[in-house]
């Protein structure tokens, strides 16, 4: 059977759109702030999220899903936590999280994808926040749809969207796209060094960092290929 090759891992490159994650985790962090921070898809949010969790100390990193209920996701809060649950309701299993996040040195909770989370469940930020205000810092971050669901309950005065943008700052930070030449540099970082190819990359991606990932490896699989001829 023949073998097949790996794929080297991928290496990180700086962008404006991860300094800028970089700098809004540290001031949550640091002073327990809250922020919306929204992105396009691929734009490389999570990835950030998940490298600076690595990094620092005290950050729990969630990244939600849809299908979460209350229940769930206090589960999987403590689960990031690496908590074990004790409490079998939600009022017992919010006490548990913000009973850990207190007697954490300078905590911050990451919601990645919190525009996934239903009305229910969203609405839990409104408590977290009252409960841990400027002991823990909150970052939600999401696609621009987080945006236009803020926008349209606002609109219609919904329960708890205005408390929700209030808590925020009323403001919701969006992130640049990965222009040309970031592209470029992450093409260079990841083996691409031919610049007509990397050009060639750029307008393919269209700024997507998950694609961008993939055509660096199809072409990099290609050369491989070549040379093994």
């Amino acid at each position: 059977m023949k073998k097949q090759a790996v794929m080297p891992a991928w290496h990180f490159v700086e962008t404006i759109a991860s300094q800028t994650l970089d700098a809004y985790f540290e001031d949550a962090k640091m002073y327990g702030n809250v922020f919306a921070i929204t992105g396009a898809a691929g734009s490389g949010k999570t990835f950030a999220a998940q490298r600076f969790s690595t990094i620092e100390p005290s950050v729990i990193h969630l990244e939600c899903a849809e299908h979460w209920n209350r229940k769930i996701f206090l589960r999987k809060i403590l689960a990031a936590m690496h908590k074990e649950p004790q409490g079998y309701n939600v009022g017992d299993l919010l006490d548990e999280i913000v009973s850990h996040l207190l007697i954490m040195e300078e905590p911050l909770l990451i919601l990645d994808e919190a525009d996934k989370l239903s009305d229910q469940v969203l609405y839990f930020f409104i408590t977290l926040y009252n409960l841990l205000r400027g002991k823990c810092g909150i970052v939600m971050m999401a696609t621009n749809h987080l945006v236009k669901r803020m926008e349209r309950g606002r609109r219609l005065n919904r329960k708890g969207y205005t408390e929700i943008y209030s808590r925020l700052g009323r403001r919701i930070i969006q992130l640049p796209t990965l222009n040309k030449q970031e592209i470029i540099s992450i093409c260079e970082a990841n083996g691409i060094s031919d610049q007509p190819a990397a050009v060639e990359i750029f307008h393919e991606c269209e700024g997507d960092m998950r694609r961008l990932e993939r055509e660096v490896h199809k072409r990099k699989r290609k050369m491989l290929k070549q040379t093994q001829k």
